[in-house]
């Protein structure tokens, strides 16, 4: 097999051989990976920590890499969307697989189990705000994918065909994809939550069906509230789950996404103090994690 080589552009790296945007060596970053979007929640996750090892900042970007039950762990922050998760993803990937002195690509068995705990908004009406879901796949209405020669697995295929028989996608939009959670930590972390299809979109605001000012043109939540692939509703949205599981899928990485309801869509409800449901949530990830 030809031996892979990332140029100075395709693989940038900072002076001290760390990748650009997160300022972090392979050696920085454990195999089990907490991904968080605020830069502020990493904090809450990495106060559970017994120890800490190692902190990096960078625009959006922190890191914090430590130990919980005797186990190394990495709380990563990602910022906002799919756009960010394509960086942090291949950056990772790269920190890996990559020698960054020859550029070379490298042989490593390491492998990375990620689970990103965020905060969603639910599209069904019977969603409790403070309940916990877990995206057993991701419907990605962001087009990300389609820049990579992602290889859709038969469920995935199914899912797709199903999804275009139910509904009339508009043309102008970007054509949508399913992708898919890793089924060991699905059965790890989320066995006692609910489980459903994640819609990311490009946004947060009319790729969301939002439409303050009446500008908003596609009504999102309503296209796809009905859709009901073999007993799995879309219960939510989110802006990352698609990508995060597609180049996952790619790359060799587990994924998984738990989320914290804080809204629901139907009722027009949000719940104000939310901070105690998210440290739950952290807290039993980690436990569940770091099962021996």
């Amino acid at each position: 097999m030809k031996t892979q080589y990332a140029s100075a552009t395709d693989l940038v790296l900072n002076p001290d051989g760390s990748v650009y945007h997160l300022h972090l060596k392979a050696e920085n970053f454990a195999d089990t990976i907490i991904l968080v979007g605020d830069p502020d929640r990493v904090k809450h996750v990495s106060r559970f920590f017994h120890e800490t090892e190692f902190e990096a900042s960078n625009r959006e970007f922190v890191a914090h890499t430590g130990f919980y039950n005797g186990q190394r762990i990495t709380a990563l922050s990602t910022g906002i969307g799919t756009d960010n998760i394509d960086i942090v993803l291949n950056e990772l990937f790269g920190a890996l697989n990559f020698d960054p002195i020859s550029r070379e690509q490298i042989s490593t068995d390491r492998k990375l189990q990620i689970v990103r705990i965020g905060t969603s908004g639910a599209l069904q009406a019977e969603d409790k705000m403070g309940s916990f879901l877990a995206s057993a796949f991701g419907l990605g209405l962001d087009g990300l994918i389609h820049y990579y020669s992602y290889q859709n697995s038969r469920t995935e295929t199914a899912m797709l065909q199903s999804f275009d028989k139910q509904l009339d996608w508009p043309q102008k939009l970007a054509e949508p994809y399913f992708t898919t959670a890793s089924k060991r930590l699905l059965e790890l972390i989320t066995h006692d939550m609910q489980k459903g299809i994640t819609a990311a979109g490009t946004g947060f605001y009319g790729p969301q069906g939002r439409k303050l000012g009446g500008f908003g043109k596609v009504d999102v939540e309503e296209k796809l509230k009905n859709i009901n692939i073999n007993g799995l509703k879309v219960t939510n949205f989110d802006m990352e789950t698609s990508a995060l599981y597609a180049l996952g899928k790619m790359f060799g990485f587990e994924c998984l996404t738990v989320n914290a309801i804080i809204a629901n869509r139907a009722s027009h409800e949000f719940l104000e103090k939310h901070n105690t449901v998210i440290d739950k949530l952290i807290e039993i990830v980690l436990n569940r994690i770091t099962v021996p």
